[in-house]
């Protein structure tokens, strides 16, 4: 069974997650985001702790002398990205649904579906505001926040995928949200899904 299946990358503060969920209530179909790390901690008896501290990003445990002896086989980034994304193969292969982040384009790019793969971006500007309202700080924390968690993104990209996270070579469809509305946006990428559904 061919289901389809969006993934949306994105630049922090740029709005793809709640353009996410407004695709998933206008297909009426689920959406998966953090949610995920909470399934693979479920099926896999992975600590969540472990999966927290290794979402997109790559950086060194801390304490990692401290975690239970039961649990240190499972530290590695390499053992967690595997169990995450058998999470990932799995929600694509229940029905329709929106994933966000996680490599899921890269994860599921031979998965015999009908992928839609999206990049969602905005100039800085764009996104300092957004960053600045949502959390009430000023422009310079704002700014070191997105660079902080975008290169988190790049680098869990690369590492990975030996990709670029950014490049417009791993997306169907790419949009700046600085130029429409996320409703607007989500419009186009239901269209875009049509289209391609007739290809």
């Amino acid at each position: 069974m061919t289901n389809t299946i969006i993934t949306i990358a994105r630049s922090y503060g740029s709005g793809g997650r709640t353009i996410g969920k407004t695709l998933s209530r206008q297909m009426q179909v689920p959406y998966y985001d953090r949610n995920l790390i909470y399934l693979a901690s479920q099926k896999s008896g992975i600590a969540l702790r472990q999966f927290s501290e290794n979402d997109e990003e790559i950086k060194k445990v801390p304490f990692r002398d401290m975690i239970p002896d039961e649990t240190k086989k499972y530290v590695s980034k390499d053992d967690i990205f595997v169990q995450q994304a058998a999470i990932v193969r799995q929600v694509a292969d229940q029905g329709d649904c929106i994933i966000i982040g996680r490599c899921a384009n890269h994860i599921l790019k031979n998965s015999g579906h009908r992928l839609v793969r999206v990049f969602i971006w905005a100039p800085d500007e764009n996104c300092i505001k957004t960053v600045m309202e949502k959390f009430s700080i000023k422009e310079a924390e704002a700014l070191k926040m997105i660079r902080q968690i975008d290169k988190h993104r790049q680098d869990y990209f690369r590492y990975h995928t030996g990709t670029d996270w950014s490049s417009a070579k791993n997306y169907d469809l790419c949009l700046d949200t600085s130029r429409y509305t996320y409703e607007s946006a989500a419009d186009m990428i239901v269209r875009f899904a049509e289209i391609m559904a007739k290809t």
